[in-house]
């Protein structure tokens, strides 16, 4: 299982971008025929919902950004 909590928020975002596409792929494969895992359907429906709901956590302060991305963050605004 992945640990998405680790991820920074912008991290998430594009992660839940590429899982979309993954599973809008994965979806058109089974549909003619071509998937061999049904598993990874699954898996990545999960891995998509466990984003939503790291994003939904932070979005109402249950949750906070990783340290190490509040350190990224500010040497980002400095180097400006």
């Amino acid at each position: 299982m992945k640990n998405f909590q680790e991820f920074t928020t912008q991290e998430l975002n594009t992660k839940l971008e590429d899982l979309k596409k993954e599973l809008y792929n994965l979806r058109f494969d089974h549909a003619v025929g071509r998937l061999e895992n049904g598993k990874k359907l699954t898996e990545t429906k999960k891995d998509i919902a466990r984003v939503l709901t790291v994003l939904r956590q932070r979005e109402l302060g249950i949750s906070a950004e990783p340290v190490k991305a509040a350190k990224k963050a500010k040497k980002a605004v400095k180097e400006d």
